[in-house]
């Protein structure tokens, strides 16, 4: 397991932390196994997010672009680090 520090000042402006590991090359739709999500707190180690439940295993890139619009449209400070070439 790979252990990064936050430095202090980004810890304290943030309430929620999500990473997306993301390898594969498919449609918006197609369900990749290759794409993961995880969420921490300032309080939490990182836990990996299941997709929501419906026909498809794995999540797609549209799901979670959906997801993330849900996650991120409130009050609590959030931020997201994705790869570069995700699209």
């Amino acid at each position: 397991m790979v252990t990064t520090v936050i430095p202090e000042r980004i810890k304290l402006s943030f309430n929620r932390y999500i990473g997306i590991d993301y390898s594969g090359a498919e449609t918006p739709n197609s369900s990749l196994k290759g794409l993961r999500v995880y969420e921490a707190s300032r309080e939490s180690v990182p836990v990996e997010v299941e997709p929501p439940s419906g026909p498809r295993k794995y999540w797609t890139r549209r799901g979670l672009a959906e997801w993330l619009m849900e996650q991120l449209y409130g009050d609590v400070p959030a931020i997201v680090g994705k790869p570069r070439y995700f699209r």
